[in-house]
Formats: C-alpha cells, sequence, structure tokens
C-alpha cells in the first residue's frame, strides 16, 4: 500500500513540468504579475497590427472607455465627452454600450448624464446610438417578461432621457407605456408613472395627443382601484405634474444640453418583436469581444482622419509645420555650437503643447467674463504662443449653440498685440480653406467672430477678404455658404452704405477680390452673389464695369 508522504516513487518525467509550471504570459489569467514585469511585458508588445499588438490595443481600450464613463458627472461631462471621441468607438462600441448599459443599471441616478453622453457620441457616430438602442430595447423586452422590476425600471429611465436627448423616437416611448399599462400590476404601473414622469414634458411637445392617451389609460386604471394604494398615490401625484406642465421636470437640464436638435440622429426601433417579418434585433454581441482584424492599421489610421473631423483640430498641420521648422533651426544651432557637445537631446513629445491648450480651453470655460478671461489669457500666454490662443478661442467658439459677446475677447487681444492679428489671420486662412469639411452651425459661429473683428476694424480687411475670391472656380458651396452669414453680419452691424464703402474703396486687394475684374464673366458671378443673398446694394460700382 503506497503512503501519501512517501516520495520513494516518482511520475516518469514527460518533459512538460517547466511548461506546466510555468504558465504562459499571454494567459496570466488572475496571477499575480509585479508592475515592474507587466510594464516590461507591454514594452515588448510585438509589432504594431500583430496579434499581440491587437490585444493590448483592445485592452487599453476597453479600460479607458470605462474609466470615462465611470468618471462623468453633470459638471464635466462636456469635457469627457471629447475624450471619448478621442478613443476609437468605431472599433470599440460594443465596449461603450456595454459600459454605458452597465454604469447606468449600478447607478440610476446618473442617467441623464449617461444620455448625454449617449446623444453627443450619436450625433457625430450615428452606428454607437443605434446599437446602444437595440441592446436597450432587447434589455426591457428581457426584463418585462421575467418580472424583474428592478431592472425594467433603469431601463425605462434610460429609455426616457434618449427620447428626451433625441436619440431615441417619440414612438418608442409611447410603446413602451402601452406595454407597461396593457396588463396592469404593481410594479408596471410604477415604472410607467416614473417613465412618464421624466419624458413627460418632451412627449407633449412633440405628441400630445399620444400623451393623453396615456393619461386616459392612467385615469381608468386608478378608477378601478385594483392596484396598490401606494401606487394609486403615485398616480396622483402625475396627473398634479402634468396639470403644472410638468415644471420641475425639464427634458434636459440646461448642463447636460450639449447638441442642437437639428444635428442630433434620432433613432426609431421598434419594441415590439418582430420575428414574423424576419428583422428581428441584432445586439451584435461579437463586437464585445477582441477579434484580431488583418487591416487593423488602416482601420485605426481611417479613425484618426475621422477623429480630426469630429473634433476639429483644423490647425494640426500648422502646428506640426512649425514644430518641424523648430527642430531645424534647433539642428542649425547645434551645428554652431562648440564640438564639447556631443549629444543632442530632442523633445519632440507635444505634452507642453497639449496643457497649454487645456488650459486656455479651461480658462476660458471657467471665466464669468471676458475682461476676466483676458487677464489670466495674458498671463499664461508666452511671446510665440499667441497662434494657440486664437486657434483653442476660435474652436470653442464655433463649438457653442450661437455666438455670444463674450468672444469678443477677440477684440481686445488684436488691439493689445500685432501678433494676436497675424493669429487670426492664419486661422481664417485655415477655416475658410476646410470649410467643406465644417458644419453649418459651426460655419455660422466662426462667420459671426469674424464678421465682428472686421466691423470694429481690428483686423485689416486685405489681409482677410483678400483671401476670398468670390468666383464660381474659387469658392465651393460650403464657402459661399460661409461668405454669406459673414457679408449679411457685416451688412447688420455697418448697414449697406459703409459696408459698399469698405468692399468698394481704394483697397484694391478687396475690391478684387471680391468683385474680380480680370473677365466680365467672373464679375457678373460676383454681382449675381451679393444680389442673391440680399446685398445689392454693394454691387453698384461694380454693375458700371460691365454696362
Amino acid at each position: 500500500m503506497e503512503r501519501r508522504g512517501d516520495v520513494s516513487r516518482k511520475r516518469p518525467s514527460t518533459g512538460d513540468e517547466e511548461q506546466i509550471a510555468r504558465p504562459s504570459s499571454k494567459r496570466r489569467g488572475g496571477i499575480y504579475v509585479p508592475p515592474y514585469r507587466a510594464i516590461a511585458e507591454d514594452d515588448d508588445a510585438g509589432e504594431f497590427g500583430s496579434a499581440e499588438y491587437q490585444r493590448r490595443s483592445w485592452n487599453a481600450l476597453r479600460k479607458s472607455i470605462t474609466g470615462l464613463v465611470n468618471k462623468a458627472t453633470a459638471a464635466n461631462v462636456r469635457h469627457v465627452a471629447p475624450e471619448l471621441l478621442a478613443e476609437n468607438l468605431v472599433r470599440g462600441r460594443g465596449l461603450l454600450c456595454r459600459a454605458l448599459l452597465r454604469s447606468q443599471a449600478a447607478c440610476p441616478d446618473f442617467t441623464d448624464v449617461f444620455a448625454a453622453l449617449a446623444a453627443v457620441v450619436n450625433a457625430r457616430l450615428p452606428c454607437v446610438g443605434r446599437l446602444l438602442l437595440v441592446r436597450l430595447v432587447l434589455r426591457v423586452r428581457r426584463a418585462h417578461a421575467s418580472g424583474n422590476r428592478h431592472q425594467l425600471a433603469a431601463a425605462a429611465a434610460f429609455v426616457a432621457h434618449l427620447v428626451n436627448q433625441g436619440v431615441a423616437h417619440d414612438l418608442l416611448a409611447l410603446e413602451l407605456l402601452a406595454l407597461l399599462l396593457d396588463r396592469p400590476t404593481d410594479g408596471t404601473v410604477e415604472v410607467a408613472v416614473g417613465f412618464a414622469r421624466e419624458c413627460g414634458a418632451a412627449l407633449g411637445e412633440s405628441c400630445p395627443r399620444g400623451l393623453d392617451a396615456v393619461f386616459d389609460n392612467l385615469r381608468g386604471i386608478l378608477h378601478d382601484g385594483d392596484i396598490d394604494k401606494r401606487v394609486q398615490f403615485m398616480i396622483e401625484d402625475l396627473f398634479a405634474i402634468r396639470k403644472a406642465r410638468f415644471r420641475g421636470h425639464p427634458p434636459v437640464r440646461a448642463e447636460l444640453d450639449l447638441i442642437e436638435a437639428d444635428d442630433q440622429v434620432t433613432h426609431q426601433v421598434e419594441l415590439s418583436s418582430s420575428l414574423e417579418r424576419g428583422d428581428e434585433l441584432d445586439p451584435e454581441v461579437h463586437l464585445d469581444v477582441l477579434e484580431p482584424s488583418p487591416s487593423f492599421a488602416q482601420d485605426e489610421a481611417a479613425y484618426e482622419d475621422l477623429k480630426r473631423t469630429i473634433l476639429g483640430s483644423a490647425g494640426d498641420e500648422n502646428l506640426d509645420q512649425d514644430q518641424d521648422q523648430c527642430s531645424d533651426d534647433d539642428d542649425e544651432a547645434s551645428g554652431d555650437e562648440s564640438a564639447e557637445t556631443e549629444l543632442t537631446i530632442r523633445h519632440d513629445t507635444d505634452t507642453d503643447l497639449i496643457n497649454l491648450r487645456r488650459t486656455i480651453y479651461l480658462t476660458l470655460m471657467s471665466s464669468v467674463g471676458s475682461e476676466e478671461a483676458g487677464h489670466k489669457l495674458l498671463s499664461v500666454v508666452r511671446p510665440g504662443q499667441e497662434l494657440e490662443l486664437c486657434t483653442v478661442l476660435v474652436e470653442c467658439c464655433k463649438k457653442e449653440k450661437s455666438y455670444t459677446s463674450y468672444y469678443g475677447l477677440a477684440q481686445r487681444l488684436c488691439a493689445i498685440d500685432r501678433a494676436y492679428q497675424a493669429g487670426f489671420e492664419a486661422c481664417f486662412a485655415g477655416q475658410y480653406s476646410a470649410a467643406h469639411r465644417v458644419a453649418t452651425d459651426e460655419l455660422r459661429a466662426s462667420a459671426r467672430l469674424y464678421a465682428h473683428l472686421l466691423a470694429a476694424d481690428a483686423l485689416p480687411w486685405h489681409a482677410i477678404l483678400g483671401r476670398v475670391r468670390v468666383t464660381e472656380d474659387d469658392t465651393t458651396s460650403s464657402s459661399r455658404i460661409f461668405i454669406r452669414m459673414l457679408f449679411q453680419d457685416l451688412a447688420e452691424q455697418l448697414g449697406i452704405r459703409a459696408l459698399s464703402n469698405k468692399m468698394n474703396g481704394e483697397d484694391t486687394a478687396v475690391r478684387d477680390a471680391l468683385f474680380p475684374r480680370d473677365c466680365a464673366k467672373n464679375t457678373r458671378i460676383a454681382i449675381n452673389f451679393f444680389t442673391a443673398i440680399g446685398l445689392g446694394g454693394v454691387t453698384e460700382a461694380a454693375r458700371k464695369l460691365i454696362v
């Protein structure tokens, strides 16, 4: 009989002991790995695009998306949203939807914050908003079928705030209320009352007849008296809230109203099952796990281009050129130094530039008035960094819903130093050349800013309008929209007579750009353009040329 403690008899060696004793580093599972070793392994992730590199990139993307979603609040959602859009949300849209659903179910009090975050992403990437809505609808179906009241209440609250944000169609809200009140129980009626309280104001504006039908149904349930007294009191409170026109229950809080209604993409997803028609909703659960892609490098490059368009980093190319020029100057200067300098350390990271932009942005967003912002910014920006301040100020103005006098700060900056005038001139050149990649609302905001600067003579007209050549070949549909908004605002501020004197005055650079005189065809095109936008009074001098 073999004893347990007898070690004289050993199992024959198979040559796999070392492999069994030391698990592979690629499948560490729950094994603790010291930080220094984890950093070393991350540095040795393989070449770009390899399977190991994609795995590590996927884990980093998952952690980043989850962390940004979890730290979002009503106070910082305006700053978290750009950071979230900087991640590859096309690749990680499944991770984002899963993080939003989990966080919302764990913290229902922050439902409106998560809905606002989803609305910002949906306005730029509608595929993410639709996937989130599909998964949410499927969760509502499962919770209602299983009788899980808590999960149903959380999912219904998320749907209500997505309806308020314009991500979900109003018909989804009416379908959900009809489903909850079809066979009323204490749990379903309580969820329906909470749902109507959250999105009743939005439904009252968009489809008041549908909301009236819901309240008629609730009135019948209340008269039947088949539900608990507590739920009856909740229905009576809801009727009182409706009588007060949902005062105290706005659809969207002011700090969470981040997207214009015209910019939002609304998805219509049916709550009722569509198995008979063969178009059942697909949650695309395969997006939640890593699937190595052979076109990983191309996908990452494509999203980088998309990210520049979304975040509006139009000045990055100019910044890169400036940095390259500075590095070349440093190399030439190092060659003139003494031979004792054998090693030149080049700092190619953009840490200082990113920190400067962040400081400027936070100062602009946190200041009460333009005077306070001007004093703070002048103490932050050093000589040579004026272009960064001008770029961030123009970008912040473009992201506002409407132009405000707060950005008249630009006029004061131009009066302080000529470098700020050069900065705004460079921003105008980049804005006008990339007008076809800018949304209409952003074009309107930037046009009003430059109209204010030109009307106040803060910028020289020839430096700005000398770039605008009103011909068929030199303009696009987007640039013509920008020109129309610019000159209409100038006419409103200066008047037609003063504007005509500016456009047809002694400054030949402005006159020849706005009314080209190289051929009669181009002159007629310019005259017809200004006449079509309601500024025919400025074309009188040009009409004499073609008579």
